[in-house]
């Protein structure tokens, strides 16, 4: 009985990881996909994103928000400040900024 109890939990929590593995990788090939339908390029959210801080990007992706839809994400350093803004990827304007605030644990974060 324990033994078909815990193969049954086994091939669930298998299921469970090739459900989630296929599932991220759809999602990269969507991002990818997306970013071709949109009206403002990377270059131009870093552009907008630079002259709403006065400074120069320092990172910038492309993703999802779920308030605003799809936007770049742009890290801008602009002296001692860093500020995360984010552009709208259909009108290219700026929806978001903020002064970054350094963590308890950035000196181990590979990125913030």
């Amino acid at each position: 009985m324990v033994r078909k109890t815990s193969i049954a939990i086994l091939a669930t929590a298998l299921a469970a990881a090739g459900a989630t593995a296929a599932f991220a990788s759809q999602s990269s090939v969507n991002d990818a996909q997306t970013i071709q339908k949109t009206k403002i390029t990377l270059t131009q959210a870093i552009a907008a994103a630079e002259q709403q801080a006065g400074g120069k990007a320092a990172r910038a992706e492309f993703e999802h928000s779920k308030q605003h839809g799809w936007v770049y994400d742009v890290e801008v350093v602009n002296g001692p400040k860093v500020f995360d803004i984010k552009v709208d990827a259909q009108k290219g304007t700026v929806i978001a900024s903020r002064e970054d605030q350094a963590d308890r644990d950035d000196e181990k974060d590979e990125r913030d």
